[in-house]
């Protein structure tokens, strides 16, 4: 599976909260400069020309849905009026929002209803919260060039441009600037949410981070709870925690003016096994040493993808803010993570404005053409020796000869670890890197082959923990993987505690509160503390 480049052209347009607040400098009305109303609801059922275009709008090609019908929708009135008929039917709903979802939580053959978020995109500034609107249908790359461009602010998110923010955000929220400005939670004011009552109720909500708020534990919940639990967010506000005032760009981070892309490869025909285990020891000590909130090193982030052998490569990836020493700071992360390496690697720079890096977006990405499988895990300290021995042997396995698998390394830390793991539902606030492990195909008939690879891989690695991470490391809800749930594949830690902590048992209790008919479910979603009653 080669790498892809992915290049977002984001679309020009009004945005507007529902307050009507339009975004400095665009003219026209809040639904468009024409006036005309936003799409929807419109409910579309198999046979009609939309239907194959949205039953299959996933990024993996392992799930393709074939529900009843899709409502696209453009308000959040349109999104109860969706849910109150799911209701009233007694169908099984969910949402689907960027469509970068990894398993079948949408694409479930039990759905029979989703809802489209795609229409609702809108990014604003609201005075009446002194925060930033986000409509859930948004993608990274719209929400960064409108702040970027309407406030000289951003929210720290992820590098793929094409994500979208109604799932992204639930999870956590991680990308580059995270090192520097924390989670896309830390940010988070406000959420609205269509939820349904013990009688069937469909209705929206607001909650809000203010301690005083009855329906706080609502916004809570969607600090890293994950989507699809407790209903559907329609809408996110942000502002940074203590900002003060009414002047907009004095309300959320502002980026860096520019930064220093980078690219760094290893031949992988040069790497012995001696080397390959020095490359990365190295590597997860420099995590661990700049891991800490007062880091030098902040600035920087980076990627390393521990391809197959038959990928011809080992590569890093990643950016450093070209304000703060960027070519130093660089030079000294590389010399730190190849010393003792005797392969002399290639790297290339580019320095680019901020804008410009965040809508190009990572240079390489498994999809949305492939079939995929992903796993993940924390590190607060590097891997062992003998973890590294088991990495080194299924990336160079004889009997296995598909380029497509990776484990990749993302540093962690700084600013996200200065936060209690109570404070918001991700509880992953003293880890030194993120791990994403994913293999990619296109033949449906080799499923049961890569995706044994990777499970190979994966128990082989966490051998000594029950064949999945340890439970003080945990896993990344947004990197969703049901192997977790299977006591036949995970015989440690349960997933629950894997994803969610110790705050696992807080979020059945909002669970229990906010959705008591457990409307809102997937494999992995948040199990309500108590049978839920029987729909009439």
């Amino acid at each position: 599976m080669s790498a892809l480049s992915r290049r977002n052209v984001l679309r020009g347009g009004v945005v507007a909260t529902t307050a009507g607040v339009v975004a400095p400098g665009v003219a026209g009305a809040a639904n468009g400069a024409s006036g005309a109303p936003p799409p929807g609801p419109a409910m579309v059922g198999r046979g009609e020309p939309r239907y194959r275009s949205l039953a299959s709008r996933g990024y993996n090609r392992r799930f393709v849905g074939d529900p009843e019908h899709v409502w696209v929708v453009g308000t959040t009135a349109h999104v109860v009026r969706a849910v109150q008929e799911a209701v009233d039917s007694g169908r099984r709903i969910t949402v689907r929002g960027g469509g970068h979802g990894f398993e079948n939580f949408v694409a479930d053959p039990a759905v029979e209803v989703v809802v489209d978020l795609s229409a609702m995109t809108a990014v604003a500034y609201d005075p009446g919260r002194r925060a930033f609107a986000v409509e859930a249908g948004a993608l990274l790359g719209e929400v960064y060039r409108r702040l970027y461009l309407g406030w000289g602010v951003t929210i720290p998110a992820g590098w793929c441009a094409d994500v979208g923010v109604g799932g992204h955000v639930p999870g956590g929220g991680y990308g580059p600037l995270s090192r520097l400005m924390g989670l896309s939670v830390d940010h988070l004011y406000a959420v609205e949410v269509v939820v349904v009552d013990r009688g069937g109720r469909a209705r929206s909500v607001v909650a809000t981070r203010e301690p005083a708020d009855p329906h706080r534990d609502l916004w809570w919940a969607h600090t890293g709870g994950g989507g699809g639990t407790f209903g559907i967010v329609t809408r996110y506000w942000f502002r940074t925690p203590g900002a003060l005032g009414d002047d907009p760009s004095g309300l959320l981070p502002a980026p860096p003016s520019g930064v220093l892309s980078f690219s760094v490869s290893w031949d992988w025909q040069q790497l012995d096994r001696t080397s390959f285990t020095r490359l990365v020891h190295n590597h997860g000590a420099w995590a661990e040493r700049h891991s800490a909130p007062d880091s030098p090193y902040l600035a920087l982030y980076s990627e390393l993808a521990l391809t197959r052998r038959p990928s011809g490569t080992v590569l890093m990836i990643g950016q450093v803010a070209a304000d703060s020493g960027a070519e130093r700071m660089l030079d000294e992360h590389l010399a730190a993570i190849n010393r003792g390496v005797p392969v002399q690697p290639v790297r290339t720079v580019r320095n680019q404005s901020w804008l410009a890096a965040a809508l190009a977006g990572s240079p390489g990405d498994p999809g949305p053409v492939y079939r995929l499988k992903v796993k993940s895990g924390y590190l607060r300290r590097r891997f062992t020796d003998r973890q590294i021995d088991a990495l080194h042997h299924h990336l160079t396995r004889p009997d296995y000869d598909h380029p497509g698998g990776s484990v990749s390394l993302y540093t962690h830390g700084g600013k996200v670890n200065t936060v209690a793991p109570d404070a918001t539902a991700t509880p992953h606030r003293d880890a030194s890197i993120k791990m994403f492990y994913v293999n990619g195909w296109e033949d449906p008939r080799d499923d049961a082959r890569h995706i044994r690879w990777l499970r190979e891989l994966y128990e082989d690695l966490y051998a000594d923990t029950g064949g999945a991470p340890a439970a003080a490391d945990g896993a990344f809800i947004n990197y969703p993987d049901t192997d977790l749930a299977d006591p036949e594949r995970n015989t440690g830690a349960p997933w629950q505690t894997l994803y969610f902590g110790d705050n696992y048992r807080r979020l059945q209790r909002v669970k229990a509160k906010w959705d008591p008919r457990d409307v809102f479910h997937h494999a992995l979603s948040v199990r309500p503390a108590s049978p839920p009653p029987a729909a009439s």
